[in-house]
């Protein structure tokens, strides 16, 4: 079969074209013929060495996929031989043919392409369960996302937006921050230009916000820190301003705060079919009724994995984006 591998650590140019066996099914999972595959910052972070593959999961880069169940054991699933089903993989997305674990598949939501289908399982799984999950964002409180231009960002924006939750948004540009506004941030702050603190405080009228969903950390966090309404909770999802903060810890114990985080690729099974389920029973009809859909910014062939992976680390886009795996 036609895949990307990674040669070795590296820039863009080490993700290379090649021909690999077909992946093995194993217990519990299904084989899928891949349409297309969704390209996210944990394969940026794999490609330069950082980001270790777990064990026993393919070593190609790609977190996600789309595309039709062609061989495994569907007993009791709902899902047949030549369905169109989305799934979060450990590994192995950027390759025509890619085995899930079939409890983390999910059907291609009516009305989308596999493209968009594509795009959903990595940052809808992550959203939810570190907003919705994690940090218990409920009824009546107000979500600041930073990075909302992102493909994790656009969906946390419409998600919460949907569900009926004030959003604010972080972008670093006045084209970015008005893309966040079209997808229901009541404000995006531009962080180049506007102190998102300050900005915060005064849109909650000093209240401040009651989660914060974090792609950045380092000295973001205690800025972040002082933008939580009392009770508030910090989510980390990655550390693009580094691994290292000073914070207050008078204002974490006074105001009972909550600073947590976690990373999706290395969980069990079963705590992502939970998961699963949950986007199945409040998210897919969003999806459905044409409520929410994904950003996509930028679709390429799958052999231009390399552009592809150097348009995500230059920060050009705002949402997704993703490898067409079905064209040669």
């Amino acid at each position: 079969m036609r895949a990307i591998e990674i040669t070795q650590p590296g820039g863009p140019e080490v993700l290379r074209p090649c021909e690999r066996p077909m992946p093995q099914v194993k217990p519990g999972e299904i084989l899928i013929r891949v349409l297309a595959a969704g390209v996210n910052r944990p394969d940026v972070f794999q490609r330069l060495g950082q980001y270790p593959v777990p064990p026993g999961a393919s070593d190609l880069p790609g977190l996600e996929v789309a595309g039709e169940i062609v061989d495994g054991d569907l007993t009791g699933s709902g899902f047949n031989k030549g369905d169109l089903v989305c799934a979060l993989v450990q590994g192995g997305g950027y390759a025509e043919y890619c085995t899930a674990p079939l409890a983390q598949c999910l059907p291609v939501p009516k009305g989308l392409s596999p493209v968009e289908a594509a795009a959903l399982p990595e940052t809808f799984f992550t959203v939810w369960s570190n907003v919705f999950q994690r940090a218990a964002l409920a009824e009546g409180e107000t979500l600041l996302v930073q990075g909302g231009s992102s493909g994790i960002g656009t969906t946390a924006i419409q998600i919460a937006t949907a569900l009926g939750h004030r959003v604010f948004a972080t972008a670093g540009s006045a084209d970015k921050c008005r893309a966040c506004e079209e997808l229901g941030a009541e404000r995006a702050i531009n962080y180049k230009t506007e102190d998102f603190v300050a900005v915060v405080r005064e849109l909650t009228n000093g209240k401040g916000v009651d989660v914060v969903l974090d792609m950045v950390g380092g000295d973001y966090l205690p800025r972040e820190v002082d933008c939580l309404a009392d009770d508030g909770r910090i989510a980390i999802i990655a550390l693009l301003g580094g691994a290292k903060a000073n914070v207050d810890l008078g204002q974490v114990l006074r105001r009972r705060l909550t600073i947590t985080g976690s990373t999706l690729r290395p969980r069990p099974v079963a705590f992502k079919e939970k998961i699963a389920r949950e986007l199945s029973e409040r998210v897919w009809p969003l999806l459905e009724g044409g409520r929410i859909k994904p950003v996509i910014h930028q679709v390429f062939p799958l052999e231009e994995a390399a552009a592809a992976h150097a348009l995500m680390e230059s920060s050009a886009h705002v949402g997704k984006i993703m490898l067409n795996v079905a064209a040669a």
